[in-house]
């Protein structure tokens, strides 16, 4: 019994140490009295609970928030994408990057509502207008295995469909979330499928899979034949409803503009058995949730006994009756249960305990190799001893004999080596790049689902509490003291010994199919006699010696000439690497910080595409107005045009008629409330003969609907094949002729879409330009209108320039310089 106890202690403590290692707070630091409270009440509770969905803000956050704080029941929300293909409001992040904020907001909203993360390798490459569409990206089968390893992972007993699996989902992926939940549903109990996994995890079966129905707007999916639950309730623990805290969670959702009220009182949740047994009382009807289920209810009694005595002034009294229920626990014979339950009551002992502990340095970033100054500081409230008896500082241990004085800092610092074979601090499903724009690459099938690349670099802290011994991961974390914002705490970067990059992912070449290319470095580390390498198609085309000193920026600028085996009027990709003899550095690092998540970093592959230009343009200088953000003016100014981006000062008339075209951002009337005003002046602009080209924007919080000259009405239609046929209504108007005649050419190698938020009435003053349609349905003429107003020219474009432009879509190019010169 003696070494069966010992082995579950270890395996106990692998569970915390797992768990450190995929949280994303940079401290250990205790729970406040009403969570303790919350976690002792949900160890009563053997039951999991999977909620299943397409995309970050896809999920019901009031039944997330209800499930855990009203119902102490283990809950997760499966997203099967990171959200790549939305749109970002706050700045110009697209794609991998767009999902890279957007886990951490699910991240940040899971913080408050309390529920798990889990993600599949899905890319969401946008819209989809129905599941069949959605299939022709995705993989059917591998994402079912997805879906399959976390139901054997997590192991739920019920899972929950945000969405139904017909086109009353509204989203094609939406749509293919409830096929590969019902798929998955149907094999994961099997041995024989997805057979590799059991390796990991045995066969699950869950016991119920439901469609939880919505009205969304119009849409209605519910009906009073179905389950009801009545949701929201009042919470004191909280201080607020439940529908109150759903808010929150979901406004976090920043970047998409998804701010949500938080409506108090109950409200009804309404649920439809998709495959299991049918529900009579409680979602969880023929389900055993007490410790019965593991023929121990004893267990439960002892865990309600604690309640009772829960003192919310001193949870530290419940200490001892919790190392008494561990050694409990640890008798269980349900090896899942045993393992489970030992991570959940282990977090509450030391959030019981009053531990805090941080081991932080003042360097936001540190190389392979290098040493680094750490300082461990420990403190205990446990009102009963807490010996320190091991310190590992990464990979070397430092036995330790010292007793916490109660509420005091134990301190101690260090220097430590970081490691030669560290991971560089990336995500770990952008670490290689997808091979079909469709699916993440993951570099370890065990990874899969994580929300985030689980952190190694801890400060592991062994200390006993009465005679049980806690193995505490600290994460080695950046600290700073911020004059705003107080204690500054983000994870440690590992970073290469250099960044390389090219200033623009663009670069125009000359009539001479020369390009002026400039790179730059950032050192890490001092580096001396090394070589800058810029390749073509693996073939060396220039190479530049360098000495680059730390945290400095060196800037290479160079000419290229295409290699003799490149066309010289073909486009192409250029790479750059810093070779120093030891390393080869060839990534790009991006940094990305927004006040409401961690300070983000990936990498890229330092890369620029080499554009030989076959466009006219008949404009010089133009302005233009930021909206949610993209990278338009940037691109618009390699190509030559003189480039002004306004201020509120410049919107006048006297200013603006210097200007031979004004081009509008994406989505400014949605993000910049100004416009309600200025779009007068610039309106005036055009009736004086400017050219005023606006691009799309969205139905929600528009600042004005007077967007034009004359009425427009915008509607939620789009065409989302990127390879759409693209018909010109007009062959012979001049936006499709001067200065570049638009032919079929210019829209292949589109990106994602052709154009979203279409105009679906305008007045007879328009003139629609092109019509297209997705597959199936009806053409769609409201993508771009064009109207004379005066002596100028305007027009409304909802053609999804600001993805193309960034991936060097010469057509789109073409097309947008036409619209700018159509007063020349």
């Amino acid at each position: 019994m003696g070494l069966f106890l010992k082995g579950m202690k270890k395996i106990a403590l692998a569970a915390i140490l797992l768990l450190s290692q995929i949280s994303s707070a940079q401290q250990v630091r205790p729970a406040n009295s009403a969570q303790i409270y919350h976690e002792i009440a949900q160890l009563k509770n053997l039951v999991n609970v999977l909620y299943l969905a397409a995309h970050p803000d896809d999920e019901n956050t009031r039944l997330l928030a209800w499930m855990v704080n009203d119902q102490h029941i283990r809950t997760a929300y499966l997203s099967l994408t990171r959200g790549d293909g939305g749109q970002n409001i706050l700045g110009t992040e697209q794609g991998a990057a767009l999902g890279y904020i957007r886990t951490h907001e699910l991240m940040e909203a899971r913080k408050l509502d309390g529920a798990e993360q889990f993600f599949t390798r899905a890319i969401d490459f946008g819209f989809s207008k129905n599941s069949e569409e959605t299939f022709k990206h995705w993989n059917k089968d591998l994402l079912t295995g997805d879906v399959v390893w976390i139901y054997r992972k997590y192991r739920p007993d019920i899972v929950i469909c945000r969405f139904p699996p017909t086109a009353q989902a509204g989203h094609g992926q939406h749509a293919a979330s409830a096929i590969l939940a019902a798929e998955a549903y149907k094999v994961s109990g099997d041995k024989t499928k997805y057979a590799q996994q059991l390796e990991h995890y045995k066969a699950w079966q869950p016991k119920r899979l439901l469609f939880n129905a919505f009205r969304f707007g119009s849409a209605n999916t519910t009906s009073e034949d179905m389950f009801k639950l009545p949701v929201g309730q009042y919470s004191p623990a909280i201080g607020m409803g439940y529908g109150e805290l759903a808010g929150i969670s979901r406004s976090i959702h920043r970047s998409q503009g998804a701010g949500t009220p938080s409506t108090p009182g109950v409200q009804t949740e309404y649920f439809k058995v998709v495959a299991g047994d049918s529900i009579n009382k409680s979602l969880f009807d023929g389900i055993d949730i007490t410790w019965n289920r593991v023929s121990r209810p004893e267990i439960g009694d002892d865990i309600q006994d604690i309640l009772d005595a829960y003192n919310f002034n001193h949870p530290e009294k419940s200490l001892k009756a919790l190392l008494k229920l561990r050694k409990e626990i640890e008798t269980v014979k349900n090896k899942y249960w045993r393992t489970e339950k030992l991570e959940e009551l282990d977090r509450v002992i030391l959030h019981c305990a009053g531990i805090l502990a941080e081991a932080y340095t003042r360097n936001p970033e540190a190389t392979r190799g290098e040493l680094i100054p750490v300082t461990l500081r420990v403190v205990s409230r446990a009102g009963m001893p807490v010996r320190i008896t091991n310190i590992r500082w990464l990979n070397l241990d430092n036995e330790v004999d010292s007793t916490l004085k109660n509420d005091t800092i134990y301190s101690i610092d260090k220097t430590i080596q970081i490691p030669m074979n560290a991971a560089l601090t990336e995500p770990y499903w952008l670490q290689q790049p997808s091979k079909d724009n469709a699916h993440f690459e993951i570099p370890n099938d065990t990874l899969l689902g994580y929300p985030e690349t689980p952190n190694t670099l801890n400060v592991t802290v062994s200390v006993v509490i009465g005679d049980e011994t806690f193995t505490i991961p600290v994460p080695v974390s950046y600290k700073k003291l911020d004059p705003t914002h107080g204690d500054v705490v983000e994870q440690l970067r590992i970073v290469p010994d250099a960044s390389v990059e090219f200033v623009s992912g663009n670069t125009i070449a000359n009539i001479n199919s020369i390009a002026s290319v400039t790179a730059k470095v950032h050192a890490f580390k001092d580096i001396n006699n090394a070589e800058l390498i810029l390749n073509s198609t693996n073939t060396p085309i220039n190479t530049t010696a360098v000495n680059v000193n730390k945290g400095l920026d060196t800037l290479v600028k160079t000419e290229v000439i295409p290699a003799i085996n490149v066309n010289p009027i073909l486009d192409f990709s250029l790479r750059a690497h810093l070779n120093s003899g030891k390393t080869d550095e060839n990534l790009t690092q991006h940094i990305i910080k927004y006040d409401h998540i961690p300070t983000l970093q990936y990498f890229t592959t330092a890369e620029t595409k080499v554009l030989h230009p076959n466009w006219q343009c008949a404009v010089k200088r133009i302005a233009y107005i930021n909206g949610a953000g993209d990278n338009i003016a940037a691109i618009l100014r390699l190509t030559g045009l003189e480039v002004d981006e306004l201020k509120e000062t410049d919107i006048n008339i006297a200013k603006l008629k210097q200007y031979d075209a004004i081009l509008v951002g994406i989505r400014a009337i949605n993000t910049e409330k100004r416009m309600l005003n200025w779009m007068h002046t610039l309106l005036q602009y055009v009736k004086n003969g400017g050219t005023l080209v606006m691009q799309y924007n969205t139905l929600q919080d528009m600042s004005t609907t007077d967007i034009g000259p004359y009425p427009i009405t915008l509607a939620n239609l789009r065409v989302t094949e990127e390879d759409a046929k693209v018909n010109l209504i007009d062959a012979k108007h001049k936006i499709l002729n001067h200065p570049n005649k638009i032919t079929d050419e210019d829209f292949k190698d589109w990106v994602q879409e052709r154009g979203l938020y279409f105009a679906s009435k305008w007045d007879e003053h328009y003139k629609p330009l092109f019509r297209m349609n997705d597959t199936g349905e009806q053409p769609l003429d409201g993508c771009t209108l064009y109207t004379q107003y005066g002596k100028g020219h305007y027009i409304y474009t909802t053609l999804s320039f600001f993805r193309q432009l960034p991936a060097g879509n010469k057509g789109a190019i073409r097309l947008l310089m036409n619209m700018l010169s159509v007063g020349k």
